[in-house]
């Protein structure tokens, strides 16, 4: 059988850079190497694209080739400069294994797009609409499906701050990973809670607190063919759920455990991966998707916010919910493939 020849692409210009290399490297060590000849595409936070031989700690200051994705359907690949001259290479697919701006936002899906190359994950318009959370709350809402209340300022803006019941999350609006977000506890906290948020998005967002439980939904598949994973819950001695912002997150959080599966009864935890779908399908995912939730007391479920590449490292949620549901990262790298290859 023909060895699929699989480009994944990691690193990225966003803040979210370092988990991008990690996560590609989880992903390559689950590559089949009966079905798969891949290659290592780092960009790194400069934007500079290196073909590598492995995500290691050290592909940034290696003997990479630069290496660039043609936007050219004639091409159709990856254009590699070699001494004296370049050669090209075509991939059957793409993992663009990127979190954050430019890479899961919809930039590095509209190039593949351009490249006509099948790619892993969401879509040019899911990837943009569930990158900024404003938007995803207005179209889910729309769906029937409670959302945070939320309100919307520029950056430079700065609200009184009168009329919000405290506490309230400040957050960029186009971020992720809780970075430049802040708990306010009350108004005189929003000063600094909007300089955080403004250095990383120009669309800042203040969001009421939900009270309940965070929990979330690892879902896999297209359209009306989706599997879940097990519902995992996050557990929070103080602060709120920040773990890739740590110092080492593979010895486990500072101030979070993750429980998978959930402790919760089968009626919330079925309702939770039904409304998980019901979210994925609102906002148009295919692939994959992480959907965090709030469960309250009263059993309504409440989007949280919907992460189109979710992480893949020892420590990410996504493949441990998909694990306890039965299925290893092999396995859903597979299923990924697949559906990427089917259009």
């Amino acid at each position: 059988m023909k060895k699929l020849k699989i480009a994944v692409l990691f690193g990225g210009c966003s803040e979210e850079h370092p988990v991008s290399v990690k996560s590609a490297r989880e992903i390559a060590r689950n590559l089949d190497p009966e079905k798969y000849d891949p290659l290592y595409i780092g960009i790194t936070r400069a934007g500079e694209w290196k073909l590598c031989d492995f995500p290691d700690d050290h592909w940034e200051s290696g003997n990479g080739l630069p290496a660039f994705l043609s936007p050219d359907r004639r091409t159709r690949g990856l254009i590699v400069l070699d001494p004296g001259g370049y050669r090209i290479i075509r991939p059957d697919v793409v993992f663009p294994v990127l979190h954050g701006k430019m890479g899961e936002d919809g930039a590095m899906q509209g190039l593949l797009e351009l490249a006509g190359i099948p790619y892993v994950g969401c879509d040019i318009q899911s990837s943009a609409l569930c990158m900024d959370k404003s938007l995803t709350y207005t179209v889910v809402r729309n769906a029937g499906i409670a959302t945070p209340v939320f309100w919307i300022f520029e950056k430079g803006d700065m609200p009184d701050g009168e009329q919000w019941a405290y506490p309230v999350f400040v957050k960029p609006a186009r971020s992720g990973s809780s970075f430049g977000v802040s708990k306010v506890t009350r108004k005189d906290e929003l000063p600094e809670a909007f300089e955080r948020a403004g250095q990383y998005d120009s669309k800042i967002l203040v969001e009421q607190m939900v009270a309940g439980s965070e929990v979330g939904c690892a879902v896999l598949g297209t359209g009306h063919d989706l599997v879940v994973g097990e519902v995992d819950q996050i557990r929070l001695s103080h602060g709120f759920f920040r773990i890739h912002q740590e110092q080492n997150p593979e010895n486990g959080s500072e101030n979070a455990v993750i429980q998978v599966p959930a402790d919760l009864a089968e009626p919330d935890r079925a309702r939770v991966q039904e409304t998980a779908k019901r979210i994925y399908r609102a906002l148009g995912c295919r692939g994959l998707a992480r959907v965090d939730m709030f469960l309250r007391e009263d059993g309504e479920v409440v989007l949280n916010e919907v992460n189109t590449m979710p992480g893949w490292t020892s420590y990410s949620r996504y493949p441990r919910m998909m694990a306890a549901a039965g299925l290893t990262v092999a396995d859903v790298i597979d299923r990924l493939i697949a559906f990427a290859m089917e259009g």
